[in-house]
Formats: structure tokens, C-alpha cells, sequence
């Protein structure tokens, strides 16, 4: 299995450190449509840190199911854009979600070392129940 297939399969896994383990022990993490405020455009962060921030994640949403897969492998060999879907559920209210993601993803030594996410700000606040959040961020 490759490390994107890996990934995609930890996305929806119960165990939300199997995410952490396709990444690389330091990592950058860029969000160029992050709304400032609510989350950061650029973190540089550790594999541990991101494994607690996938734990905590867990208390409040469970993702389901990957939909619409679409892997594009780039010509350099250590670039790979991930396009894909997740149905998730909102623990709290059981309210059923869709987010999609397109992510441009660095690779090296056969781990995540860079990502650059591209997803719907909107879509993602308001799934996870952070819409008055987003809203304040950005008056």
C-alpha cells in the first residue's frame, strides 16, 4: 500500500494516531485559505503534535468515509495532489457532513514532510460547529 493510500485509509481510521504516523517527525503544514484568526495559514509542527491534534479532533467529529479519491503523481516523484471527500458525523448532534480537500503533498523518506491544504473554510466551520467563530475572524 502506498503512503497516500495509507493516508487516505488513516483519514477514517478509529485510531486517529495512524494519521500521525504518515507524517514526518517535523512537518509544515500550509492553509492558504485558512481564515486568520480561526486557524493559522503556516504551521511547523511535530508528529506528536499532530497526533494530539488529531485525538482531540475525535471528541467532537468522526469522519466516516473517504468518497472520490483522485491521485495525481507528479513528475519530480516527491509530489503527489490528493483530491478527496469525507462524510463524517458530528458526535454531539449527530449531524452528518461532507468537507472536500485537494492537498498538495511533499514527500520524503517515505512520509508526509509538507502539505499545502486547500479546502472550503465555510464548509469546514460549519461542520464543525465553528461558523460564529469564522464570522467574527474575518469583520
Amino acid at each position: 500500500m502506498s503512503l497516500v493510500e495509507r493516508f487516505l485509509a488513516a483519514v477514517v481510521s478509529p485510531d486517529p494516531g495512524d494519521l500521525a504516523d504518515c507524517y514526518a517527525a517535523q512537518v509544515v503544514i500550509e492553509m492558504p485559505f485558512a481564515v486568520p484568526g480561526l486557524m493559522p495559514s503556516r504551521l511547523e509542527t511535530s508528529r506528536e503534535e499532530l497526533r494530539a491534534r488529531f485525538r482531540a479532533g475525535t471528541a467532537v467529529r468522526r469522519y466516516t468515509e473517504v468518497l472520490n479519491p483522485r491521485i495525481h503523481e507528479c513528475a519530480d516523484g516527491t509530489t503527489v495532489v490528493l483530491e478527496y471527500d469525507v462524510r463524517g458525523l458530528m458526535l454531539a448532534t449527530e449531524e452528518p457532513f461532507v468537507l472536500r480537500f485537494v492537498m498538495v503533498m511533499t514527500l520524503a523518506d517515505g512520509l508526509i514532510a509538507h502539505t499545502r491544504d486547500y479546502t472550503d473554510p465555510i464548509a469546514g466551520a460549519r461542520a464543525l460547529g465553528r461558523l460564529p467563530d469564522l464570522l467574527a475572524a474575518v469583520r
